[in-house]
Formats: structure tokens, C-alpha cells, sequence
């Protein structure tokens, strides 16, 4: 007992740990990024450096730190699932990167508020999941602060706020998904991190030569060789491979919800951040519609731990539990039963099944106790079972 409470408290301070690393690395990250397209206006390019730095710094470090290396996935399920998972990772990076181009930091994650939205309507779309009304109607705040801080927005770009809205969907696609295939393959949360990284830089480089590669060369900070752009580029590229690291881990290690708790205290913290740092004009009505957004995240996860508390008394009386009687009582009604026939009958001889003795071997208990988890006893309905894919 004592030490199940030592590595639950040891787990809480890791992720607690996590998050706060996490917090940093991704306001840093956003500052600089936005720095870099200030001067060096390519998200594209941006992308495809982060793209490599995923790819290179990867493969040397997760071996260096004996990270357990990946079976090989079926074809059909890298094609049905794999792809598609980089090909989102992909999208949501490069509108990511247009969305911070095109408009200030703390709107860009204002919009992103929107993830529980798209949570929502992806798994009604794909799973068929049904919310309770609670959880809809926490959307409200979510959508209410959002057209808040979009009026209000000085610095608004049309580009900008669809950039950072397929970006929301394609990272609330890239959650879901990225937990179903970790549960599904067992591959470890890192190396996952690492195949999405290589497949998505073979899926983009193309795209990005034809595109982009002229005008970068073209561009005054390659010709004149602006070691300082150069620099925040490289270092935003470290910066986002470490927050994806994190990022990855933090996932695995915790549920969806509280995932998207810590999701919504991040966004709080860049946006203040942003604020300070690039100190980018807000109106009071904006700094209104961005509060409203982030405490209608916070509503929407506190209304899913209600509803999930809710249900999880119901299940357990709607389940029929079925079970073999144990052999002492199953003898005491056979007996019954047969001297009653017999009595009524009148028949002389009455068939008894032998007695089990009380001192059985472990098999024989080990078998009865096995059987009644089987059929489902031994744990009450509706309870999950959160495997840490570490």
C-alpha cells in the first residue's frame, strides 16, 4: 500500500515536471518562431527545419537513451492509420506556421482554444461518441470567446484565423489518433514521434523544392548569410523537437482529459508570455474574448469529469454478472433436489453427487478465482484499465 502511494506521488511529480518544461520550451518556441517569420517570412521552410530536426536529432538520441525500438507494423495498418497520422502532423505544422505568420501569438492560440470543439464533432465523426448536454454547452464559452477576440482582433488576417483552425483540427486528430495507434502496437511514444517525423519530411520535401526552395535561395538572409536569423532558425527547430518530446510523453502518460487540461494551462502561459515578450497591442475586449476562451476550455474539461463520474455509478447495476456456483452449495441443491424428486416419486434410489473437499488444491482455487474474473466479478463494469506507454 505504502508503495503504490510512493509511485502514484512519484508519478504525479514527473508529470507535473513535464508540464512545466513543457510550458517552457513551447512559449519559447513561439516567440522565436514568430521572430523568425517576422524576418524570414517562409513557414514552409520553417516546417521543413523543423521536419529535420525531428529526423536527424532522433534517430541517435533515442538510442543513446535506449529507448526499446519498434516491431514492424503491418502494411495495412501503416497505410490505414501511419500515413494519414503524418499526413495530419504535416498539415497542422505548416498551417501552424502560417497562422503564426500571419497574426499575433496570443491570437493564433486563442483560436487553437477551439481543440475541445474539434474533439467533439472528430470522435462523433469517427467513433460515433455522444456527448451529454453538459459538455456541449461548455462548447458555448469556447465559441463565444473566439468571436470575442476575432472582432476585436487589430492585428486580423483572414489567413491567418483559417490557418490556425485547421491546425486546431489537425492536432486534435493527431491526440486521438496518436493514443489509438500507441495501444494498438505498443510502439513507444518516442519512436512513434520519430517514424511520424521521417515520413512526413519524405511526404513534404517534394512539395516544398517545388514551391518554396527558389525563393528561400533567392531570399536576402541565405545570400548575405544572416547568421542571426540563421541561429533562431536552427534553435526553433531544437526547440520544437524538444516540445514534441515532451509533448509525446505527456501523452502517453496521462488520460485525454487531464492531457487536455494540461493543453489549456499551456495556452494560458504562451499567450502571457507572447504578451510580455513581443508585447504585440490588445484591447481590453480582446484580453475579454482570450480569458473567455481559456476558461471555457477549462468548463468543458471539468464538465467531462463530471459526466465520466456520473456514469460510472450506472454501469455497475446494469451489468449481469454471470457465475458458476461453488461446489459446496451446488451439492446442497442437487441433494435437496434429487431426495425431494425422490420422496415425491417415491423412487428408492437418489443419485448424490460426490462432496468437493474443503481442502482443494491451489489449481483447483486458482481456477475458480480465474473463471470468476473471466466472467467479470472480480471487477466491477465499466472500469479501464490506462496502460503507460513508457
Amino acid at each position: 500500500m505504502l508503495g503504490g502511494k510512493r509511485t502514484s506521488s512519484r508519478h504525479v511529480v514527473v508529470v507535473l515536471l513535464m508540464c512545466l518544461f513543457w510550458y517552457v520550451i513551447s512559449s519559447s518556441n513561439n516567440v522565436i518562431g514568430k521572430m523568425v517569420l517576422n524576418e524570414f517570412p517562409f513557414p514552409m521552410t520553417v516546417t521543413l527545419i523543423q521536419l529535420c530536426s525531428i529526423t536527424l536529432y532522433s534517430g541517435p538520441f533515442f538510442n543513446l537513451w535506449r529507448i526499446r525500438k519498434y516491431q514492424d507494423i503491418p502494411r495495412a495498418y501503416y497505410m490505414r492509420l501511419i500515413v494519414p497520422l503524418a499526413i495530419g502532423k504535416l498539415l497542422a505544422s505548416v498551417t501552424s506556421h502560417i497562422s503564426l505568420w500571419k497574426v499575433p501569438v496570443s491570437y493564433a492560440h486563442t483560436v487553437k482554444a477551439t481543440m475541445p470543439l474539434f474533439t467533439v464533432v472528430l470522435t462523433r465523426v469517427f467513433f460515433g461518441e455522444k456527448q451529454p448536454t453538459l459538455v456541449y454547452l461548455s462548447l458555448l464559452p469556447i465559441i463565444t470567446g473566439v468571436a470575442i477576440a476575432t472582432v476585436t482582433e487589430i492585428s486580423f488576417d483572414m489567413l491567418g484565423l483559417i490557418s490556425a483552425l485547421i491546425s486546431t483540427m489537425g492536432f486534435s486528430l493527431q491526440n486521438i489518433f496518436s493514443k489509438k495507434v500507441l495501444k494498438d502496437t505498443g510502439i513507444h511514444h518516442l519512436r512513434l514521434l520519430h517514424l511520424l517525423g521521417k515520413l512526413s519530411l519524405f511526404i513534404f520535401l517534394p512539395l516544398w523544392l517545388y514551391m518554396d526552395s527558389m525563393a528561400v535561395f533567392r531570399h536576402s538572409v541565405i545570400k548575405n548569410l544572416d547568421y542571426r536569423v540563421i541561429a533562431l532558425l536552427f534553435t526553433d527547430g531544437v526547440l520544437n523537437w524538444m516540445q514534441n518530446i515532451i509533448a509525446f510523453s505527456v501523452l502517453s502518460l496521462v488520460t485525454p482529459l487531464t492531457y487536455a487540461v494540461a493543453s489549456a494551462s499551456k495556452r494560458i502561459f504562451v499567450i502571457a508570455v507572447s504578451l510580455l515578450i513581443l508585447g504585440n497591442p490588445v484591447t481590453w475586449v480582446n484580453c475579454l474574448g482570450m480569458t473567455l476562451a481559456i476558461i471555457g476550455v477549462l468548463c468543458y474539461n471539468r464538465a467531462k469529469q463530471i459526466s465520466k463520474a456520473r456514469e460510472l455509478p450506472l454501469q455497475v447495476p446494469s451489468s449481469h454478472i454471470k457465475y458458476t456456483p461453488l461446489q459446496d452449495n451446488y451439492y446442497r441443491s442437487s441433494l435437496n433436489g434429487n431426495i425431494g424428486n425422490g420422496l415425491h416419486k417415491g423412487s428408492a434410489t437418489v443419485q448424490m453427487p460426490m462432496p468437493m473437499p474443503m481442502s482443494t488444491n491451489s489449481s483447483s482455487s486458482s481456477s475458480i478465482s480465474n473463471s470468476l474474473l473471466v466472467n467479470g466479478s472480480g471487477m466491477p463494469s465499466g472500469s479501464t484499465t490506462r496502460l503507460l506507454f513508457v
